[in-house]
This record gives structure tokens, C-alpha cells and sequence, in this order.
């Protein structure tokens, strides 16, 4: 068969190699491969149409080649007097047979089954990017895939994916097959110009040995590079105010004067992107170049209670990328990525609600933000023998806030007994505040490399490796609520203030002072593996592997306090080509995959904290800072904690296990008709050994008393004790108060905490076309379940992003109910995407997603009836399961997810482009709507039912006050926006 382009204009063709979907279990994370089948003893010659290099492999005595560890590109590949012009795409194997008598001059459109597959991945080109209506964002590309459903816009940057049940802080990010995922907390990673992406791949499952850490999906850009062909081009990207669609308002229910929800009606966004572009070869054949830089104008004006701002972000960034290819056996590259932040504020203070800003505006500044530098060398020493050696860095400085907001030094931090706000002290508006001055700024930094090797020997191609990372977090010590926390009371009918009577109804003030210290804390994980991919027979793929993960967590003085070696995680797969000629694939894979130990968890939970405090008598208040000024002290100084670091064996239960994720995929692909293709994919993922801090030291007091340790003082334990929740908890006490630390077990029952939870079940269903020069057009649909104790290494509902340390088993009252669906079920959601060819010169696009609603829950504060009320009842914010009954005013428990869901929500994007060929380049002018509809259903309610703390911790219903907010929106659909994009490319 020939296939002929004649008829097709250039810019169809160079989709129809856009459109190219495909895996292949043998492909690395940012290169693919070309396998086949062929004459026995015949070469194969396998050569790049973009640079030039080529390579030679020997078709096996079984009729089969592989050629690995190519970069994705257009390649010439020839054979017994045949031809095939083939795509590798990022990630993806490519087939190809020339053990019949075919002649191919050229073959752009891929298979619609792929019978070598066993992963479950998604790749975009760089022409399909720009042809569909979608964010200029990789977590926006992501979600396109199947199984993939946006997480909540509070977390991180907002619009994170989460993956088939994960939280949003599970995700692996990759840029030329280089890790780049920040470990802090997992929900940021070291990020690129957009125009800079030549291809990105989704990993949505199933995914080899080669990878780990990751429970959700890994993220893969393999960025553009030059190629023998000078190329260049420019573009201007813009999204005006004035046909974006206003916000949505939400006027609260409580009786507290017209206060908003919800208010985004005057918040104001525009967006402005420019870049420029260039690649080709330095030396013809041998040494090629691209580089990027991109510009910005983004604006925003952004209005609440009290106060309002104006922000732009001008900061410039951009990439380069060199590839020297001294001859056809090495290859040797360089990337290097710009990534800084810098965001100018000007803060307007004003009572009440405004929709424009008044007053003298104050300056401030908050910049962040680094650089990533990736090498990499790939030898193809034999015909059957290719080995890889990546090594780079990233350094990320956290955001640091300088001028007028951080004018709260100026004052203290002042509270009546209601906790309201006195004097002139605000809100930092950046955790930068109050941090130690000889500390330097908070940075995170990842050192990095890894060794690969690949080996085809007969029917079997082997991988193996190992990859080593070492992650640095330097967060400075300081105070969370100013240098100084003043809190004026009056005593109660006791008249007893710490310890010290002094009378009824009398005034006093607290003086409370908390610090932590300052450190420096690594994570060191490292992992080996192993892989084959074994035809055993011409139609079945059997793939097997297995992964070695080791972490190392420690402390500020470089001590370890988690350490796990060589957690074994086994992968296996199948592919089955029933009929022998790819129309009909049956496929499974089984895998265990691990999540590293954020170093988050290093930060809040081996740090020393000075927390005490004192009270006092007063005798006149400050008129400006409504500080006091103190007479008498009341009793000794409360000395909480003494600021030591906590010692590292204390920390972590003896015998904790990682967390873990189990995952088991069945499917099957069909050509259903000529272009098409349809498949069935099962999943289910079940989470081992979830872990998190516990809090609670009653349990522990318990079961020393009745073991007979009389001198046993669980104050002389960490605060919070990193645990695998539901299990026993080994940890080094000082169980006789002499100093001494001993091993003791403590048995899960007086814990009081269920198990760590999590599964997802789903089935998803799919149909393809793929872009034909005409059109093409790709639709989904998920039905799923997720359902657990924890909903991951962040909490949805109360927006906390703490990873690893959520307040979700620090006591056993905020586990009660914790059993029920989690905030990522979407039960069903539809999705489809495509273009369409006009006319030679004009293409329409379209991106749709119809989603059901995520679950609600009933949210309060822990009642005076739970067993651990005094503990618990530190918590100002609604954290537990218990909230109070609209009719009794009395608290109830309720599990999580029973209160409904929020609504279904429809969203369509659409874009036409204009693509006239003009003065020997390419133009090209889209419009792209996003949100035509301007669907505005809500996507997020309040879900905590009690007002506060003061007002719901009473057996007395009569004192307990509903929050009438309960099931408000509190967020809604993005409004209809529009984007108008100028590219020339010659």
C-alpha cells in the first residue's frame, strides 16, 4: 500500500503527526522507539529526517528489532530495499513491519491499536497544543486525558490534576526525562515556557518499573530542539478584560451585616504573553540549538472585605536546548531552563465591599521562583546495547514578600476574648513574616542523576537502572501569629487563672510567644530496577519488572527519622493481539508504586518550637496597638515547649512503612470501522499503609499506666508522631522519666484511629479517530468510585496542604466518619475533543467535559462529648465529622460525603484558526472561547455547619449557633473568557 500526501495542505499533514497517540511499554520517559518485524539477519536503518543521525540494528532470528532511546521526531527507516517514514513520539514505541512486500514512502498516521502496549498513556504534540482550545498549562493538558478530573482550585497554583483517585499531591513531573517535582509538598514542580513543549505524555497508569513516586500520574515534556533546518517564529498570546465574563457573587446567609461568600463580580484578569523562537544547527548534522524566551503583561485586580489589590507579572523567563551528536554512537545534551517569579502588588485598605480601589495604594513585591539545568549522554555502543547517563539540578527559592505587607512587624498581634481583632496589627499576607533574619530565604533544592541501560537480546528487551536524588529544604524559623500573641479574657465563675485565684469576673491578658527554629533538611531517595519485555510468541507481549525504592528522611542536624530500604515494587503486564493483525488487543498490567516522604514532614515535625506562655494583669491598653501594659504576673511562665529539637528516634514509629499504592488494569481495544477504534479499560488502585501524624498523647498515658510505668509523662514525647494509621506504633519513650529511651509498642486499640483507607474503582470507556488531514476527534467517559478514610497528602475540605502532616488523624475524633467518598469522586464524567478542517486554510476546534458533582460532607468542631474534647478543642478551624443538628442544635456524627453533591457542570471550549501561507512562513490568528456557554454552575459548597468554636462546644443546645453559609458556593465555573493568538513562523 502507498500512502500519498497529494491533496492534503501542509498544515493537515503536520497534524496528522500531531495526532500521534500512542505506548509502548519499551520507551523512556523522554524518548520512544522504533520495534518491529523483518527478514532475519537484515539491517535496519533507522535515520533522523530532522538531524540526521542515523543507526543500524539486525533483525533477530525471530524476525523482530528494536531500536530505544530515540528522540521524538520524524525518522526515514529502510530495509531490504523497503521505505517507511515513521513519528516517534515522547514516551511511545513505534511499529513497524517489513516482513511483507509493502512499500511506504511515507506513513504519518499511527495504528489505531497499539498490541504493544501495556501502559495506559496519552501523548500530545506541540501542533495538537495549539489546535485544541486549552490552557496554555500542562495540568490543563493533562486533564484531557482519561481518568483525569481537576482537583480543587484552593490547592497549590489551582487546576491541578488528579489522577484516577489521587490526591493532587501525588503527581510525578518530568522535562526531558528529568524529575522536576517539588517534594516540599508535591503540588509544584520547576515549570517551562509553554511554547517550549515539542510533546507532553500522560502516564495515567500502569506505568513500568522505571518509574516511581508517584500514587497518581506522571507528567512527561520532552521540549523542541533544532534540527538541520533553520526555523524561527514569534507569537503573541492575549486574553482581555473586557471579554471576560464578571464573577460570581454569594451573599452570606448569617446574620452579620452584607457580607459576601463568595465575591468575584469586580476582580478584573488580563493576560498578555509574547515570545520569541529559533532553532537549527550550529554544525550541519552534528550540533543543533534552540532557545525561547517568553515575555509577559498579566494584570489583575482582585477585591474583598476591607481591602483590595492591584497585581502584574512582567517577569521574563525562557529555555535553551543544545544537542551535539559527534557521530551516530553518542549524543550528547543540554537543557536549561529559567524559571524566576516576580509579582508587583499595590494594596488598597477601605471599609466594607468596593469594585474599584480607593485610597493611596502601598508597594510591595514577592519574587521566587529559579532555574533548572538537565545533561544528559545516550550511547549506542552496539547494535543491541544502548546505555544513558541524565544528571541536573533545580533550585526553586520559595516566595519572598518584601514592603508594605510586611508592615505586621510594625505591630503585635492583639485579641479580644472573642477573638477579634484589636489595633493596628493585619494579616501578613506571606508566611515571609516574622522569619528569622540570620536564616537566608526559603529555597528548595533537588540534585539529581541516573544511569540507564538497554539490551535486546533475542525475543526479550531488557532495561535496567538506578537513579539517585538528593532533595534540600532551608526554611527559616519564626513565629506564626507575630512576635508577640496578646489575648485579653475575663475568668470565670472559678475565678482561677492559671492555677492562681484571683476572682470572678476579673480582667487579664495572655502573653503567648511561639518560635521555631531554623534548619536545613534533606531527603535522599534512591531506587534501582529492572525490566524485560519478552514477545513470547509474535502476538502475546509479556512485560515484567521490578523497582527498588529507598527514603531517607532527616532532621535539621542531618539525622534520619524515616528511613525505608529497598521496598520492593513488582510490575507485570500483558498484551494479547487476538487476531493477529491489531484489530482486536486484550491487555492487563498489576503494579505497586510508592510515594516518597515530603519534606514537609521534615520541616513541621523535627523542628524545634519555643512555645510559652504568661499571663498577666493590666493597667491601660495602647491606643494604636491596643497593647497592654502589664502589672502584676499571674503564676509561673507555661513553658510548652522549650524550642530543642525533638530527638529524631521520638519522631516516627520504629517500624513505619512508606506509603504505598497497589494497582490492577484489565482492558481491551477493537477496530470497530475503517479510522476507528474503541476501548474498555477497568481500574482499580487500593492504597497500603497510608500514613500520617497523630497528636494525641492519651492513649499512649493509658497504656503506659496499666503496663505499670507509674513515672511515665507523655509530655516528654514529640507533640505529633508520624504513624501508619490503624496500626501498632513502636517509639522510643523515656518510659521511667530518667532520661533513658526505650523501644515500646503501643497496640493500635488505644489509638482509637481506623485504618488508612483509600480505593478507587472505575471503568473507562473510549473511542477514537485519529486525525486523518481532515479531522479527528477522541471521546471518554469514566464511571468511578473513590472512596477512603484520607483523601491523600492533602485535605480538599478544609483546603489544607500540609503533606503527609494533615489534621486528618491527629486525634481519633477528627477520624470519626472519616469513612465515605472523597473529594475527587467525580462519579461520572464525559469528555471529548477534536478539529476539524475547513478548508485548506481554516480549522475549527472544540474541548467538551460534562462532570457530575463531587460529594458534601457535614463539618463542625469536636463536640464536649468526644473522649478527647481537651485535646482536640485547640482547633479554631472546623475539622471533624461532628457538626450540629439543624433541629436540636446538638452535635451529630455523620460521615463524610452523605450531604448530596454539588451540581453537574458542562463546559465548551471552541476555537477557529486562520492559516494562510504568507511571505515564505506560516501565519496563523485563532480565536479560542473558552466556556462558551458561560456555564456558571457552583463546583465547590461550604461544608462546615457549625459557626465556631465558642459557639458549638455546649450541651446546652440553647448556646450553639448553625453556620447558615452550610452548602452555600463557595466557587464556581470559570466565566466565559476569550483568547486571541498572532503566530508567524518561517
Amino acid at each position: 500500500m502507498k500512502f500519498s500526501t497529494a491533496g492534503i495542505p501542509r498544515t493537515a499533514v503536520a497534524l496528522a503527526v500531531g495526532m500521534l497517540i500512542s505506548s509502548v511499554a519499551y520507551a523512556q520517559s523522554a524518548e520512544g522507539s522504533i520495534f518491529g518485524r523483518g527478514k532475519p539477519g537484515e539491517k535496519v536503518t533507522i535515520t533522523s529526517t530532522e538531524t540526521g543521525l542515523s543507526r543500524t540494528v539486525t533483525v533477530d532470528a525471530n524476525g523482530s528489532f528494536t531500536a530505544a532511546k530515540l528522540q521524538p521526531g520524524a525518522y526515514q527507516v529502510i530495509s531490504g530495499g523497503q521505505t517507511r517514514d515513521v513519528t516517534v513520539s515522547i514516551g511511545s514505541g513505534t511499529s513497524v513491519a517489513f516482513d511483507t512486500p509493502t512499500t511506504v514512502t511515507i506513513s504519518r498516521a499511527r495504528s489505531a491499536i497499539d498490541v504493544s502496549s501495556v501502559e495506559s498513556n496519552t501523548v500530545f504534540t506541540a501542533e495538537q497544543l495549539r489546535a485544541l482550545p486549552v490552557a496554555r498549562d500542562v495540568n490543563a493538558v493533562a486533564i484531557l486525558a482519561p481518568g483525569v478530573v481537576k482537583g480543587d482550585p484552593d490547592l497549590g497554583a489551582g487546576g491541578l490534576p488528579a489522577f484516577a483517585g489521587a490526591s493532587v499531591a501525588e503527581n510525578g513531573y518530568y522535562i526531558n526525562g528529568f524529575d522536576v517535582t517539588n517534594i516540599r509538598n508535591f503540588l509544584s514542580y520547576a515549570n517551562l515556557p509553554f511554547d517550549a513543549i515539542g510533546s507532553q505524555q500522560v502516564k495515567s497508569g500502569g506505568y513500568g518499573a522505571e518509574y516511581g513516586r508517584s500514587l497518581g500520574g506522571v507528567i512527561s515534556i520532552a521540549t523542541k530542539r533544532g534540527t538541520n533546518k533553520w526555523q524561527a517564529g514569534g507569537a503573541v498570546i492575549f486574553e482581555p478584560e473586557s471579554l471576560r465574563a464578571k464573577g460570581t457573587d454569594t451573599l452570606s446567609k448569617n446574620d452579620e451585616g452584607d457580607k459576601y461568600l463568595n465575591y468575584e463580580s469586580p476582580n478584573k484578569f488580563q493576560t498578555l504573553t509574547y515570545d520569541v523562537y529559533a532553532g537549527g544547527p550550529l554544525i550541519k548534522d552534528q550540533l543543533f540549538f534552540f532557545g525561547i524566551i517568553e515575555g509577559k503583561s498579566n494584570k489583575r485586580d482582585i477585591f474583598q472585605n476591607g481591602n483590595s489589590y492591584h497585581r502584574t507579572d512582567k517577569q521574563p523567563n525562557g529555555m535553551i536546548k543544545l544537542d551535539w551528536t559527534p557521530n551516530d554512537m553518542h549524543r550528547v545534551e543540554f537543557t536549561g531552563i529559567t524559571t524566576k517569579r516576580k509579582y508587583e502588588y499595590t494594596d488598597y485598605a477601605y471599609t466594607g465591599y468596593r469594585t474599584s480601589h480607593t485610597g493611596n495604594g502601598e508597594a510591595s513585591e514577592i519574587t521566587g521562583g529559579g532555574h533548572t539545568l538537565i545533561g544528559k549522554y545516550t550511547g549506542y555502543l552496539t547494535d543491541s546495547l544502548t546505555v544513558s547517563v541524565l544528571g541536573g539540578k533545580v533550585k526553586e527559592k520559595v516566595d519572598k514578600t518584601t514592603g508594605a505587607r510586611m508592615s505586621a512587624l510594625q505591630c503585635p498581634t492583639v485579641y479580644d476574648k472573642d477573638v477579634n481583632l484589636l489595633g493596628c496589627w493585619k494579616e501578613p499576607f506571606s508566611s515571609s513574616a516574622w522569619k528569622d533574619p540570620k536564616a537566608g530565604d526559603d529555597e528548595d533544592n533537588r540534585k539529581s542523576w541516573r544511569f540507564d541501560v538497554d539490551y535486546t537480546w533475542k525475543n526479550h528487551t531488557f532495561r535496567g537502572g538506578v537513579d539517585n536524588q538528593k532533595f534540600t529544604s532551608k526554611a527559616a524559623g519564626g513565629t506564626f501569629s507575630g512576635d508577640v500573641y496578646w489575648r485579653y479574657n475575663v475568668t470565670g465563675a472559678s475565678g482561677v487563672i492559671n492555677g492562681v485565684n484571683i476572682g470572678p469576673g476579673q480582667q487579664y491578658v495572655r502573653k503567648r510567644e511561639i518560635r521555631s527554629t531554623s534548619g536545613s533538611f534533606e531527603v535522599q531517595n534512591d531506587a534501582y530496577y529492572i525490566e524485560d519485555n519478552w514477545k513470547i510468541t509474535q502476538d502475546i507481549l509479556l512485560y515484567g519488572g521490578m523497582r527498588w525504592e529507598s527514603f531517607d528522611n532527616r532532621n535539621g542536624d542531618g539525622v534520619s527519622f524515616v528511613k525505608a530500604d529497598k521496598l520492593t515494587a513488582p510490575r507485570l503486564g500483558v498484551a494479547w493481539d487476538v487476531n493477529g493483525d491489531a484489530s482486536l488487543k486484550v491487555f492487563a498490567n498489576a503494579g505497586r508504586y510508592y510515594i516518597p516522604v515530603a519534606s514537609n514532614t521534615n520541616i513541621r515535625a523535627t523542628r524545634g518550637e519555643l512555645s510559652r506562655d504568661t499571663f498577666y494583669r493590666y493597667t491601660a491598653v495602647d491606643p494604636v496597638t491596643a497593647a497592654p501594659t502589664v502589672s502584676t504576673q499571674i503564676g509561673n511562665v507555661v513553658q510548652n515547649d522549650d524550642g530543642q529539637l525533638p530527638h529524631p528516634a521520638t519522631i516516627a514509629d520504629m517500624g513505619l512503612k512508606p506509603m504505598s499504592q497497589d494497582e490492577l488494569i484489565l482492558g481491551f481495544q477493537k477496530s470497530i470501522a475503517k479510522g476507528w477504534s474503541a476501548g474498555v479499560r477497568g481500574i482499580h488502585r487500593k492504597v497500603q499503609n497510608g500514613m500520617d501524624d497523630y497528636c494525641q498523647h492519651s492513649g499512649f498515658d493509658k497504656y503506659m499506666q496499666e503496663k505499670g510505668y507509674s513515672h511515665f509523662d507523655s509530655g516528654s514525647m514529640a507533640q505529633c508522631m508520624i504513624i501508619n494509621p490503624g496500626n501498632d506504633v513502636t517509639l522510643m519513650v523515656d518510659a521511667a522519666d530518667d532520661g533513658k529511651l526505650i523501644p515500646i509498642t503501643f497496640p493500635a486499640s488505644y489509638l482509637g484511629l481506623d485504618k488508612y483507607k483509600r480505593t478507587y474503582s472505575a471503568l473507562e470507556f473510549t473511542l477514537d479517530h485519529p486525525f486523518d488531514g481532515k479531522w479527528g476527534l477522541n471521546v471518554s467517559y469514566v464511571l468511578s468510585k473513590s472512596k477512603g478514610t484520607a483523601e491523600g497528602y492533602v485535605n480538599s475540605i478544609i483546603n489544607q496542604e500540609d503533606a503527609g502532616v494533615s489534621q486528618d488523624f491527629d486525634f481519633a475524633s477528627l477520624d470519626d466518619g472519616a469513612n465515605g467518598y472523597l473529594a475527587n469522586d467525580r462519579r461520572h464524567v464525559f469528555k471529548s475533543y477534536g478539529y476539524y478542517m475547513l478548508t485548506d486554510t481554516l480549522r475549527l476546534g472544540f474541548n467538551a467535559q460534562i462532570a457530575s458533582g463531587r460529594p458534601v460532607s457535614c463539618i463542625g468542631f469536636v463536640p464536649p462529648t468526644a473522649a478527647d474534647f481537651d485535646d482536640a478543642a485547640g482547633y479554631s478551624t472546623a475539622s471533624s465529622f461532628y457538626c450540629l443538628n439543624e433541629k436540636t442544635k446538638l452535635a451529630e456524627l455523620h460521615s463524610r460525603g452523605t450531604f448530596g453533591r454539588t451540581p453537574w457542570t458542562t463546559t465548551l471550549d471552541m476555537s477557529l484558526a486562520y492559516l494562510p501561507k504568507v511571505a515564505n512562513g506560516k501565519l496563523t490568528l485563532q480565536l479560542d472561547v473558552f466556556n462558551v456557554l458561560n456555564s456558571r454552575r457552583a463546583t465547590e459548597y461550604s461544608e462546615v455547619r457549625d459557626f465556631s468554636r465558642a459557639t458549638s462546644n455546649s450541651t446546652n443546645p440553647n448556646e450553639n449557633q448553625l453556620d447558615l453559609n452550610w452548602k452555600s458556593p463557595t466557587g464556581y465555573q470559570e466565566g466565559r473568557s476569550v483568547r486571541m493568538t498572532a503566530r508567524y513562523e518561517f
